[in-house]
């Protein structure tokens, strides 16, 4: 495998040289520049520019304009085109024919769209187009509008983001690799896999306007996530006056769980606010069995354990923000989110298990009981400043998190030999977990323009984390006394982690553009086990470059080439030296030992068209996280822990392919490969894993007539590995259906998940002397209807969108 690895290096490099050598033939390009703002002189972010061939209107080349509301357009084609402008809110503008040539360079200046009367109603997507953007940098999806945005959570539509996994528990992947960082409005969350995944299970994905997909963040990102990096971009308010919606719907997937939500966007003069508030519940049956055997010294011992569990959450998510306007040069704001959860869990298991030196059977029955509480506010104070009409900026943002998190559950258990119910023994464990974590984030960034494409980028940020849980565990015998466990543990943890960057990119020619990039980071990081009077600390300080290359071969065609350096620090709660009962069996345990994991990663990406895409990357993990399995064959029970491998590696080939049947009918189609291996000494015992596997997605749109749309989507993931486990293949297929009433002010979604009921988990470990079947299903198979009303009230209108602040929270576990 390590010499496949070069073989693929040596030919990325050969295609390196290639594309490099399309410069001694180059030709001089036109270039279409301009700014995009609203009737107020308020520039318009995102907004889609096109250039189309006059007559048959076919794309030549497209971009979004950035944050400024400025906009470029390279291209060496020679043709008449026209220059095609649209944003949400405005109607659309198109310019007057010119002809394209060699050396052109055409520069709009300014373009003042002006807004229509339909944008108070909200989007409405009457385009069949799968709403997929390739950029130079990072993958668009866009979410506003689609039938799969309609009363889903933000967590259904990130799994069905280009490259991203997300399996039955809500664990992220990128591209075959976990260590993913999700933003929002590119700013951490700060949470746990298990948290994230609970957070955005709360929030409708009606909040969010597109999902980036950055496979190699530049500097100004943190150098947090291994991975990659995936920014929710949430809607923002653009229309003076009043709008917004109530929704009703409800989910059934073997129990009812309703939702319901509304929004209200309120835009006068200078201020623009918005606000939404959402509640919802979610439930699963989660049914698994789980096989272990245990050779021992006189025969084998096999644990056969069946369980169900029952998960129900209710989860309260409100949303809000107000910028206001100073002048045209400044502007300040804030943002809040509230959320709060409550939970239950409910199991029963029973594991029945055979000896080696008899034909008894022993019986475990364990019956567990957990209540959950979960809150969370995140403030942000943030300003914006343009120094000068050249586009330089300097954004300031304050961050304060705060999360409360509380769980008490009891685990009773059951034990007797063949079926002698009554002559059995029983034991208690009684397990309370109490955790608050405050975040302070403190940022800047500048931007200072060059002239003719060239730009410089700094900035300076800190962030200060202080976590404080409580772990208390008693044990009763047979209904008597509770007495404190040796494992209760009271674990306090501090991290400060200051942070600098400088970026600079600008065309090396008319074809070859460049962006270089360096940030340092110091981290000073402190566990204190009190109960154990054992303290952990790490101080480092580590340098991430970057560096970005874009080669335009022609109009339709593009080399871009990423490499970048990344980390992913542990959880909080990973680093606590816990022991946690799963059941009497099965313990989770922390790693007071774990390191930072770190990242070289390289990619190189061939775009046509802006819409078809063959991706080829490399990384290599050092301390790479892995969960590893340690039995103990003497008291037959297994502990889980999150460990460091010594090394990984993987390979990934990644091609994207939109096909447009018709107008009313397309599809956006996505095949993966990924070659990976996991290289650790874990005891006395090496771990050598290589794994080949691959990924395929098809996602069709489908518009008919009377305003019904249909979306398609199908996924199938064959066996893989992650490190000491190996997963069957899986496959799935989600649809979802719309119907617009009253001029779209009204409409009905139905979503079907995992219609064939085919989203099942299927493992097994067979490393040393652990050999281990899981079968899980997660009771995915679920429908769910939502009722959606738009209403709107006020002036004409005009958009002022601003890009918001920059980064914050994504680590607690």
């Amino acid at each position: 495998m390590t010499m496949n690895f070069r073989k693929l290096i040596f030919a990325t490099s050969f295609f390196f040289l290639l594309g490099l050598s399309h410069l001694a033939a180059q030709e001089m390009m036109a270039t279409v520049s301009g700014t995009v703002l609203d009737e107020r002189g308020d520039p318009l972010p995102f907004s889609n520019v096109v250039l189309l061939e006059t007559g048959s209107e076919d794309l030549v080349t497209a971009a979004i304009s950035d944050d400024t509301g400025h906009f470029t357009l390279q291209t060496n084609v020679e043709k008449e085109v026209i220059l095609s402008i649209s944003t949400l809110g405005f109607a659309p503008y198109k310019s007057k024919p010119f002809l394209l040539k060699a050396g052109l360079k055409k520069d709009f200046a300014e373009i003042q769209l002006t807004a229509e009367l339909s944008a108070l109603d909200e989007v409405t997507v009457n385009a069949a187009r799968p709403n997929v953007l390739i950029q130079a940098d990072k993958t668009i999806v866009n979410v506003a509008g689609t039938v799969m945005a309609e009363g889903n959570t933000v967590l259904d539509v990130v799994g069905r983001s280009p490259g991203v996994f997300v399996d039955a528990d809500g664990n992220i992947s990128l591209n075959g690799r976990t260590g993913v960082i999700v933003l929002i409005d590119e700013r951490q969350t700060y949470m746990s896999a298990t948290d994230l995944a609970n957070f955005l299970r709360a929030m409708p994905a009606d909040n969010i306007l597109s999902i980036e997909v950055i496979n190699n963040p530049p500097a100004k990102y943190d150098a947090e996530g291994a991975a990659g990096v995936i920014n929710l971009v949430l809607k923002k308010n653009n229309v003076n006056g009043t709008n917004g919606n109530v929704q009703i719907g409800s989910q059934y997937n073997g129990m009812h769980t309703p939702s319901a939500g509304a929004t209200l966007n309120v835009k006068k003069n200078r201020w623009t606010s918005n606000a939404s508030l959402n509640y919802n519940e979610w439930g699963r049956f989660i049914d698994l069995n789980i096989l272990r055997r245990f050779q021992l010294e006189n025969g084998l011992s096999v644990f056969d354990q069946t369980a169900r569990l029952k998960l129900l959450r209710s989860n309260l998510f409100f949303s809000g923000g107000t910028d206001y306007r100073i002048n045209d040069q400044h502007s300040v704001g804030i943002n809040l989110q509230v959320s709060g959860q409550k939970g239950t869990e409910d199991g029963n298991s029973l594991t029945n298990i055979s000896n080696p030196e008899n034909t008894d059977r022993n019986f475990l029955n364990a019956l567990n009981d957990s209540d959950s509480d979960n809150f969370r506010v995140f403030g942000n104070l943030h300003y914006i400043g343009k120094l000068d009409t050249l586009g330089t900026r300097i954004t300031a943002d304050l961050d304060y998190t705060q999360m409360d998190a509380s769980s008490l559950s009891m685990l009773n258990n059951s034990y007797w030999v063949n079926e002698n119910t009554g002559a059995g023994t029983s034991d208690r464990i009684r397990t309370g977990n109490e955790m608050v974590y405050t975040i302070y984030t403190a940022k800047a960034d500048f931007t200072r323009p060059l002239g003719e494409g060239k730009e410089l980028e700094a900035g300076l940020k800190g962030s200060w984390v202080n976590s404080d849980n409580q772990l208390d565990i008693f044990k009763s015998v047979e209904e008597g006394e509770f007495t404190r466990d040796p494992n209760s543990n009271h674990f306090i943890y501090k991290e400060q982690v200051l942070a600098a960057y400088t970026s600079y990119k600008a065309p090396i020619s008319e074809k070859l553009n460049f962006q270089a990039g360096l940030r340092a980071e110091y981290a000073e990081i402190e566990g204190n086990s009190v109960t154990s009077s054992q303290v952990n600390t790490q101080e480092y300080l580590n340098l991430f470059p970057s560096m970005y290359l874009q080669h335009q071969v022609n109009d339709n065609y593009q080399i871009v080439y990423n490499i970048n350096r990344r980390i992913t620090r542990p959880h909080y709660r990973q680093l606590n030296p816990y022991v946690f009962y799963i059941d009497p069996l099965t313990t989770e345990e922390g790693n007071p030992q774990l390191r930072p994991q770190y990242a070289n990663n390289f990619e190189m990406n061939h775009i046509i068209k802006s819409a078809y895409q063959v991706s080829l990357s490399f990384s290599q993990t050092e301390n790479a996280f892995g969960q590893i399995m340690v039995q103990d064959d003497e008291t037959r029970k297994t502990s889980i822990q999150m460990q460091n491998l010594d090394r990984t590696q993987n390979l990934s080939l990644r091609a994207i392919l939109p096909v447009e049947f018709a107008d009313w009918y397309s599809s956006s189609n996505m095949l993966q490969f990924n070659g990976n291996t996991f290289q650790s000494q874990l005891g006395d015992e090496l771990l050598d894993e290589r794994q080949f596997s691959f990924m395929a997605r098809t996602q069709h749109n489908i518009n008919l007539p009377k305003g019904f749309k249909v979306e398609l989507i199908g996924i199938y993931r064959s066996p893989f590995r992650d490190g000491q486990l190996k997963i069957n293949a899986m496959s799935w297929m989600d649809a979802g259906v719309t119907k617009t009433f009253l001029d779209d002010k009204i409409s009905l979604t139905v979503n079907g998940t995992d219609i064939f009921r085919t989203m099942r988990f299927k493992g097994n470990i067979d490393f040393h002397r652990i050999n281990t079947d899981v079968q899980q299903y997660n009771s995915m198979q679920s429908v769910r209807f939502t009722l959606r009303w738009k209403f709107a009230q006020g002036e004409q209108f005009k958009v002022s969108q601003r890009s918001g602040s920059t980064e914050e929270r994504n680590r607690l576990e």
